[in-house]
């Protein structure tokens, strides 16, 4: 299926920095026509689950979906960098992408990262946090009702309640009180709450970093924590005209919205999204 250009909105995107109504052109040939004289100094950044992914119950066992694999091998020589940029640990992401050259895996929302295939670089700032991870991981185990699903990451422990709709409010409770208790921050997704350490990252910030020398990026994401990487492409587009940057949604039922209503060009599912990237490859190349 073909992206829906989101176009000339009716308002202004929240934390579109700046004021400024999108810029990408409606057609979306058209954007990546103006994309390929950049491509070597174009950065792809993906959000893992939910855009590369369909979202599942048991977050252990997604996959990327058809064409999404092939389809990022084929852009990696064309472009100067592809990223994932992913609430998932590195060495999560390195099991599906790790055989892919040229692609950079930026975990729990940037708090480790692995360039091309490189070793795991943890943020030192989050290393003291695992033994309070781990021990919050077993506590939940224990007090949440059952149907809460725990996720334990090492520096960060999520909390699902997608096969249990009704806990939403309990788990959100639970997490809240021990976020105040043990004084971490809290990540809200689709149907999940993530309880992290008070340490400044987040996939603005990566994105912010990354592209501070590039001349054109692209990110898909399809979370509210994705709405911080296109305000950095905003910003970075607000502070230097010649930068060609592209907000692009995936549709959901839950978040599907409020990310749509910040991006420029809304997708229909990571599995039109695989298509989407076929045909972009040839765009490029």
């Amino acid at each position: 299926m073909t992206p829906r250009s989101r176009g000339t909105l009716s308002r202004v995107p929240p934390l579109n920095l700046g004021n400024q109504q999108p810029r990408t052109p409606l057609d979306v040939d058209q954007a990546w026509r103006t994309t390929a004289p950049r491509a070597a100094e174009t950065v792809l950044f993906f959000d893992f689950d939910g855009t590369l992914a369909p979202v599942g119950d048991d977050p252990t066992a997604v996959r990327p979906a058809p064409k999404v694999l092939e389809a990022i091998e084929a852009l990696a020589p064309a472009v100067r960098r592809i990223a994932i940029v992913s609430a998932r640990p590195v060495e999560f992401l390195r099991d599906h992408f790790g055989g892919l050259t040229g692609v950079d895996l930026y975990g729990l929302y940037g708090l480790e990262h692995s360039h091309s295939g490189g070793e795991t670089v943890t943020e030192p700032a989050a290393l003291p946090w695992v033994p309070t991870m781990a021990e919050l991981a077993d506590l939940a185990r224990t007090e949440l009702p059952p149907g809460a699903l725990v996720e334990y990451k090492r520096l960060s422990v999520a909390l699902h309640y997608r096969t249990a709709p009704q806990l939403a409010g309990a788990v959100e409770e639970w997490g809240r009180a021990q976020a105040e208790r043990l004084g971490l921050r809290m990540q809200a997704g689709r149907m999940v709450l993530e309880l992290k350490p008070p340490v400044d990252q987040d996939k603005g910030l990566v994105i912010g970093e990354v592209i501070r020398d590039a001349g054109a990026a692209w990110y898909f994401g399809d979370d509210v924590s994705d709405i911080k990487a296109f305000a950095a492409l905003r910003a970075r587009a607000a502070a230097d005209p010649a930068f060609y940057g592209v907000c692009v949604a995936v549709a959901n039922p839950e978040t599907g919205e409020e990310v749509a209503s910040a991006a420029d060009l809304t997708i229909d599912s990571p599995a039109a999204l695989g298509d989407f990237l076929t045909q972009a490859a040839h765009h490029l190349r």
